[in-house]
């Protein structure tokens, strides 16, 4: 499905592209550091079941990319009520290759934005921008095109000034070295059968949460062999009591998924020790953020947050934006987070 815009009055004679693409073959040559907007990713989600990726790519007339970004529609299921739903998720503004002059970012973002809202509101409960890198970007556009913004938390550790360990809370370093001497320890995921222990601690801790979606096992290992996934677990006594997951891109580290038995084994901090050992691990990997992908809403009581905090990230809130495709349902949520 194509969207012909034109450029700005001051380039009169050009024309951009906006172009759908569904398969990852058909996309042309483009280079993409954003891992989580790149045709790598693209081609593991067409392979993933219930993941649907849609690429919008802005060209111009001679073929010549100028902007991209990956949608990936998550076909969801609830068990209760049973319910089958899509939705669609944008995690960041997408690339962008050429931005000086007449290419302006928030611009291109506007068109590719507009192309896969027009091309994916029909067919899903709703869609959602995340992460994207400033507060304000894309807020006229996303308005106009009929998105509400909920304020929401987003924390990140600097590894690039200070170590680890100058950041750190002091009490919850104590923790975690009590935890250590008590038997805890974090490895990398490297075998099937530490992969096996991996997905059945996540799936186990979060078959609860409705929003939380958890892609096949397939899935992670397809990201671990393009070395972009850094899986961790801990044990404590031949018993897998934490694990988490760890996406690379461009110079930082995503820590997209993260379980633990917390309540069982609290003496032992396993959240705390294995957050921390994926925060040393990206740290001796040379990346210059450690970032937490879903902190959540802006609670004035948070302890997920206040957890978070204790490694010594830094606090920022930003927004996300949701459109639903029910009219009325969207009306009141805009009308409800209004500012």
């Amino acid at each position: 499905m194509d969207f012909i815009v034109k450029l700005r009055t001051f380039i009169p004679m050009n024309e951009l592209k906006v172009t759908i693409y569904q398969h990852a073959s058909e996309l042309p040559p483009m280079t993409a550091s954003n891992y989580f907007h790149s045709p790598e990713l693209m081609e593991l989600c067409e392979k993933t079941p219930r993941m649907k990726p849609y690429m919008a790519v802005v060209s111009l007339a001679d073929g010549t990319v100028v902007a991209h970004m990956l949608a990936i529609v998550y076909q969801r299921r609830t068990w209760l009520p049973p319910f089958l739903y899509s939705h669609v998720r944008v995690m960041g503004e997408g690339v962008y290759h050429q931005t000086s002059g007449e290419f302006n970012a928030q611009y291109l973002f506007g068109r590719m934005a507009e192309a896969l809202t027009e091309r994916l509101q029909n067919h899903s409960l709703y869609i959602e921008f995340s992460h994207l890198s400033q507060k304000m970007f894309g807020y006229k556009d996303l308005k106009r095109l009929g998105f509400f913004h909920v304020k929401w938390m987003s924390i990140h550790n600097s590894l690039h000034s200070k170590t680890p360990e100058e950041r750190i809370v002091e009490r919850q370093q104590k923790r975690i070295e009590a935890a250590l001497e008590r038997g805890a320890e974090t490895k990398l995921v490297e075998t099937e059968e530490e992969f096996q222990e991996f997905s059945k601690l996540l799936r186990r801790h979060n078959w609860l949460k409705p929003r939380r979606y958890l892609p096949v096992d397939d899935f992670f290992k397809g990201m671990m062999k393009s070395n972009r996934c850094r899986l961790f677990i801990t044990k404590a006594h031949d018993k897998v009591i934490g694990c988490c997951a760890c996406v690379n891109s461009e110079n930082d580290t995503y820590l997209w998924y993260s379980a633990s038995l917390r309540k069982s084994y609290a003496l032992l901090h396993p959240n705390a020790v294995t957050i921390w050992s994926a925060i040393k691990h990206a740290h001796q990997e040379g990346r210059q953020h450690f970032r937490f992908i879903d902190v959540g809403l802006p609670y004035r009581r948070n302890p997920y947050r206040d957890f978070i905090l204790s490694f010594g990230g830094k606090e920022v809130t930003a927004f996300r934006w949701f459109r639903t495709s029910i009219r009325w349902v969207n009306a009141f949520a805009s009308w409800w987070w209004r500012e």
